[in-house]
């Protein structure tokens, strides 16, 4: 659904969010809650899998939306409204990460959406090879492990991610290339 949103193909949400912005820009706290609910979830994600933190996400969130109102003045009303909240979200999560000054991921033991990896792996090295991974991506450059997640993990193509993070498509292409260097050089040296 994102993606057909990023790919600027109309959908019965936009409508419902076109009256709700307006609403909220003009200071409906009914209407602000209204995107809350349903554009939350998405929001977490986001922010989750580029924070790595459920706190810095839950952040991330709050930070979104008490900041929604004012920002609501910088929407163009050009694009589809959750595009450019996901694009809000992405900058706010990488600020978040820039003032934390670091660039681990908190919660490596956990998967997409908060929700554990499988305890029960099939084998040792199967064990060893998930720890040296989410240990590689707490040590990518920001920049990278923010393309290899939305890549592949959340399934974005280079162009929704450029668009997400203010980036080429070129540049996305680049970065995630690198990064997979770099996980491989990782995997490698254990």
């Amino acid at each position: 659904m994102v993606q057909d949103e990023l790919k600027g193909k109309p959908t019965d949400q936009d409508e419902g969010d076109a009256l709700q912005v307006a609403e909220a820009a003009a200071g409906s706290r009914v209407a602000l809650g209204r995107l809350y609910h349903r554009h939350k979830d998405a929001v977490y994600r986001l922010a989750y899998r580029i924070t790595g933190s459920s706190q810095d996400a839950e952040d991330v969130l709050q930070d979104v939306f008490v900041g929604l109102e004012r920002a609501l003045g910088r929407y163009d009303e050009k694009g589809r409204f959750r595009s450019w909240l996901l694009k809000v979200t992405a900058r706010t999560a990488q600020l978040r990460l820039r003032h934390r000054g670091e660039t681990s991921l908190d919660e490596v033991h956990r998967g997409h959406g908060g929700q554990e990896f499988d305890s029960s792996p099939r084998s040792p090295d199967a064990v060893i090879d998930r720890i040296v991974v989410q240990h590689a991506l707490a040590r990518m450059p920001e920049h990278h492990r923010l393309v290899f997640l939305l890549k592949e993990v959340e399934g974005y193509r280079h162009r929704e991610i450029a668009e997400l993070v203010g980036i080429s498509v070129v540049a996305s292409r680049v970065q995630l290339h690198r990064a997979w260097r770099f996980l491989e050089s990782q995997v490698r040296a254990r």
